[in-house]
């Protein structure tokens, strides 16, 4: 019989590659303001360079916090390298299904190994909150009601599912990838972690599509990407703000299109 076989997905060679990889898992860390430890970074040059494959980096660094559970100067430190260890992953694995169970189960790798207390990983939150915004003044902005999580989420992936890309005009294209990741974003599903999970699922979900999306923007403007989400999804009449998903478009124009909008940060904040 001739037929081709399938091809193992295998760890990235590619050094550049492989440091955008870090960079990306990195940089998105700082939508919570965490940065990885030094020793952390260490062992991704040490993948760069080829010297540790991906498993040991993952081995040595679970290892590290494992023997030093009481004894590293910050949680902030821990919380950032085992993620990012967990993002690099997600973005190397070749693997992808359009569904909101994919959604849940990029937040369960990526905070299967931090404090299930706060994490509850791949679980959908079971209680309302807020979430004060600097942006806004400490303001928040209103999630999905906890009951209505995942019809929400089924209803945004079925419509999504249904949107063809082919006869858009490029800017009928931003608008609609803003829409959809604003709205899943929203939905605020799980207690902690809401937008790196978002900004994973969402760059996965684009590359599986043939878009060409440049990384850099996810590895240098991740704030800005969470701050833009805000804008998008608050309105408060009596001060005279409306929704506007304008800062989430320019984000998705350099996104995909190579544009050069000015991502400044100052330019959402509530005056």
């Amino acid at each position: 019989m001739d037929e081709s076989t399938y091809n193992k997905v295998l760890d990235e060679q590619n050094p550049q590659i492989k440091k955008l990889y870090w960079d990306i898992a990195f940089g998105l860390q700082e939508v919570d303001k965490l940065k990885p430890s030094k020793y952390m970074v260490e062992l991704s040059k040490e993948h760069i360079e080829g010297k540790k494959t991906y498993k040991q980096v993952q081995d040595t660094i679970t290892s590290y916090y494992a023997k030093n559970i009481n004894n590293h100067n910050d949680d902030n430190e821990e919380e950032a390298d085992k993620v990012a260890t967990a993002i690099y992953e997600i973005l190397n694995d070749g693997a992808f299904r359009f569904d909101y169970l994919t959604y849940k189960n990029y937040h369960k790798r990526l905070f299967k190994n931090l404090d299930k207390k706060i994490y509850n990983p791949g679980e959908f939150r079971t209680y309302n909150f807020t979430k004060p915004e600097p942006i806004l003044n400490d303001n928040t902005v209103d999630y999905q009601s906890y009951d209505l999580i995942e019809e929400t989420l089924k209803y945004d992936f079925s419509e999504e599912k249904e949107i063809n890309y082919l006869h858009m005009t490029q800017e009928q294209v931003i608008n609609r990838i803003s829409e959809f990741t604003s709205r899943i974003w929203q939905v605020h599903p799980f207690q902690e972690g809401n937008t790196r999970t978002t900004a994973i699922f969402i760059q996965k979900y684009l590359l599986s599509i043939g878009f060409k999306v440049n990384n850099d923007l996810f590895k240098d403007n991740s704030l800005y990407f969470r701050n833009a989400l805000v804008r998008a999804n608050y309105t408060n009449y009596s001060k005279g703000i409306k929704a506007n998903n304008k800062y989430l478009n320019m984000f998705f124009e350099n996104l995909l299109l190579n544009k050069n909008n000015k991502l400044n940060n100052e330019e959402l904040k509530i005056k």
